[in-house]
């Protein structure tokens, strides 16, 4: 039986991630949206475009959860975007309603699906997923870092001139204005950043980084971004599907680590067949550590919105 992976949200990032899903041949696809024919409308061009890219993945829409019955994966997607001027904590009380709406329904379909929360603000939204699904924490996980460390991987080889597969970076923390890129630990063939640039321009990719959403925003007007977070899922998703063990920045449960307890919260992760199979602790300057605990205390404000 092939895999099956849901996407909840057939906007512009849950369009994105079931195309390249489907490209990518990673199972079947199911992407479900309240608006009628959204869908349905673009599983059937999806479909249609698997014969010119070779890809046998069978992608259909729904407007209701039966059609995502037994799940392995289930992407949420679903919420309303930032506009300019709004932050991700702006949108709390709306996507709320409809993360929590929409968990609910995926624990009655596929109580053994993986949940990948895309939603903003995302630390809130995962934390509030783990605790209407009382799924165990290795089941739930949010995508935030990935994509935060591409956005600092794009900004440091278009400053160096060196191709993107050659440069690594590292996030870690709540996916808003706190994050913590780590320059120490960005690298450009192994060669770490610091050797590489002045501190003025590190600070000002760091900067860059962390208002990456909102850039992309000002420039759209009425959407945000959604082929990188689109493509950052589907990274998530194939190390899954694969059991590829990737190392990972992702929106993972806390119990301790990094001296932070019951917090969702970006941290390197292994990722598997087994959701978050490890997290992974790296040594941090005390500056890194203050940095971090700013961040933390973000999330936290964030999460007691929800009043769970």
């Amino acid at each position: 039986m092939r895999t099956k992976i849901s996407v909840v949200g057939a906007g512009n990032v849950g369009a994105t991630v079931a195309q390249l899903i489907a490209y990518k041949e990673l199972g079947d696809v199911v992407m479900v949206d309240i608006i009628d024919g959204l869908p349905q409308g673009k599983a059937l061009d999806l479909l249609e475009a698997g014969p010119v890219e070779g890809y046998d993945s069978q992608v259909t829409g729904a407007n209701n959860y039966e059609a995502t019955a037994d799940s392995h994966i289930v992407v949420i997607t679903a919420g309303i975007a930032r506009k300019p001027g709004m932050s991700r904590s702006d949108l709390i009380t709306t996507n709320a309603n409809i993360v929590r709406a929409v968990t609910e329904q995926v624990v009655k379909y596929s109580p053994a699906a993986h949940l990948i929360v895309v939603s903003n603000p995302l630390d809130a939204m995962v934390h509030l997923a783990k605790h209407v699904s009382g799924f165990p924490k290795n089941r739930v996980v949010g995508q935030a870092g990935v994509l935060d460390s591409t956005r600092f991987r794009t900004f440091i080889a278009q400053e160096l001139d060196v191709s993107v597969e050659d440069t690594q970076a590292f996030v870690l923390g709540g996916h808003g204005d706190t994050m913590v890129p780590l320059p120490r630990y960005s690298t450009v063939a192994g060669i770490p950043i610091t050797h590489l640039l002045p501190q003025e321009t590190i600070d000002r990719l760091v900067q860059r980084t962390r208002d990456g959403g909102g850039e992309i925003v000002n420039f759209l007007k009425s959407g945000s971004a959604f082929y990188a977070p689109g493509a950052a899922v589907v990274q998530m998703v194939e190390a899954i599907v694969k059991d590829k063990k990737r190392v990972l920045p992702c929106t993972a449960y806390l119990e301790g680590e990094y001296g932070l307890r019951d917090i969702y919260f970006g941290v390197p992760v292994k990722l598997g067949t087994g959701g978050v199979e490890q997290i992974i602790e790296i040594e941090l300057t005390a500056e890194e550590r203050a940095a971090l605990q700013a961040s933390a205390k973000e999330v936290e404000d964030t999460i007691k919105q929800l009043n769970l």
